[in-house]
């Protein structure tokens, strides 16, 4: 194990990572008119660049916990910084779109590598009781980068060229790849550990068909037709990839990790958190260009507020999960945020600004404290020799559920155009809002499986005492 100030120094370098993977993710939407015209193609065509990137880093993603036990942690770890990095410098100076879609595919892979094995690296070096901290430094990527994107994207376009999206990542990367080969330690590999080929075409064919259903479902002229195939062929190939996992002698991925109660939580019940939160920043910004006529800049804006409240719920996740456990938070802070979700059904021309801001204020900080949570108790209790194998599961869940929240978002959104309009451009965004919060709160019934003290190994001394039985009155505490 490192020193607590190492263990920090690396937990903060791996989430810098995230953060660059998370950010390509969304900064590009804001470009696609203007690149649409640099490559002389549609700007609706663009979108075979975003939708490649977010393919190939679910694709890729089960691969990664082979790839870091079979050649090691750090060299993996340093190799996908790398590749990142020069496949960044790949996509600015692409001249049209197949060198684009080819260019983002190999930075996708890049991101698939860099992610997850940064995180088994951090959740390996790091000791149990210091875990929430190590888990609340990696979890602001994954809250920031989604609404700092867009206007971030918007704000280069308009003052500069696109390009410089993705060559910003050329000075990150390089300071990330020194701070791998200084920080990461050496980590025992598997030399002779066999890729599961037929593993990785079952499950890589069911991430693909899920992924491509997503992003197909966010475009306005989407197919229900061709949608409900790619779920049919996805939800097909997915049930045969886990039936082979659970026979294979050497699987790509174990599935051991489900039968740990804390771990299993995240998966199904965090799934469907993760979904409803990744809805909420696709459904802002188009509701308030489409129902109120905002600029696509002043609309993407209005997630500031929500970035805003990430940032000051953060330094009270640790006291929080600390003071009060982690199934109580899970409860009752899911609950609140399902009830923000659903609030946002209340945005109209009546509603002050400042209350439309408060609302997505408090959905952030509700955001915020449930993603850290979950993030948290998810390793809480898994053994060392499962550790590997959860991670890379908690990874490519964690990605298709929020690819899928996006989807959640359009069929809401398509479902409200059909339940009513009543001439008001607003009234479909009020009926998906309250869709999504719906879905939301079903992950909450997921949480009351868990044993009143969940997670008590990582929260620390203080939920532990919160969570033990008190001694009979007369006798000393």
């Amino acid at each position: 194990m490192t020193t607590h100030t190492g263990s920090k120094a690396l937990a903060l370098l791996v989430a810098g990572t995230f953060f660059m993977e998370n950010l390509d993710a969304t900064v590009v939407t804001p470009a696609v008119p203007a690149m649409a015209k640099s490559f002389a193609a549609a700007p609706v065509d663009l979108s075979a660049g975003v939708s490649a990137y977010m393919i190939a880093l679910g694709v890729f993603i089960p691969v990664s916990g082979w790839a870091a036990q079979r050649f090691g942690a750090r060299q993996i770890f340093a190799a996908a910084i790398v590749m990142f990095t020069l496949t960044s410098l790949l996509c600015g100076m692409a001249q049209d779109l197949p060198q684009f879609v080819a260019a983002r595919v190999l930075q996708g892979i890049g991101g698939a590598m860099m992610v997850p094995v940064g995180r088994l690296v951090v959740l390996r070096e790091t000791p149990k009781e210091r875990l929430v901290s190590a888990i609340a430094v990696l979890t602001w990527p994954a809250l920031v980068a989604p609404v700092l994107g867009p206007p971030l994207g918007g704000l280069i376009v308009d003052h500069g060229d696109w390009r410089w999206i993705f060559w910003l990542n050329l000075p990150l990367g390089a300071m990330a790849l020194a701070g791998a080969l200084r920080l990461v330690p050496h980590l025992e590999a598997e030399p002779q550990r066999r890729f599961d080929w037929t593993g990785f075409l079952l499950l890589g064919g069911a991430i693909f068909a899920l992924m491509l259903m997503a992003e197909d479902m966010s475009r306005p002229d989407a197919s229900l037709p061709v949608a409900a195939t790619g779920v049919i062929v996805g939800l097909v190939l997915l049930g045969l990839g886990v039936r082979h996992l659970n026979r294979a002698e050497t699987p790509m991925l174990r599935l051991s990790a489900l039968e740990t109660q804390t771990f299993a939580v995240t998966i199904w019940g965090g799934s469907l958190f993760r979904m409803g939160v990744s809805a909420v920043p696709f459904l802002v910004p188009i509701m308030f260009q489409v129902g109120f006529g905002y600029t696509s800049f002043q609309a993407g804006g209005m997630l500031m507020a929500v970035f805003a409240g990430n940032l000051t719920m953060k330094p009270f996740t640790t006291a929080g999960m600390r003071r009060f456990g982690m199934k109580p938070v899970l409860l009752v802070n899911g609950t609140l945020n399902a009830a923000m979700i659903a609030a946002c059904a209340l945005f109209g021309a009546w509603l002050p600004l400042w209350a439309t801001c408060a609302i997505l204020f408090l959905g952030g900080m509700t955001r915020s404290m449930q993603f850290t949570v979950f993030n948290t108790i998810a390793f809480a209790d898994v053994p060392k020799d499962q550790m590997t194998d959860a991670n890379t599961l908690f990874s490519t869940a964690f990605q298709l559920a929020m690819g899928m929240g996006i989807t959640l978002g359009a069929i809401a959104w398509r479902l409200g155009e059909v339940l009513g309009h009543g001439g008001d451009p607003a009234a479909p965004f009020r009926i998906a809002f309250l869709i999504v919060a719906a879905a939301s709160a079903l992950g909450i019934i997921d949480s009351l499986k868990l044993a009143p003290d969940a997670g008590r190994i990582v929260a620390g001394p203080k939920a532990s005492l919160t969570n033990s039985p008190q001694p009979p009155k007369g006798e000393p505490k």
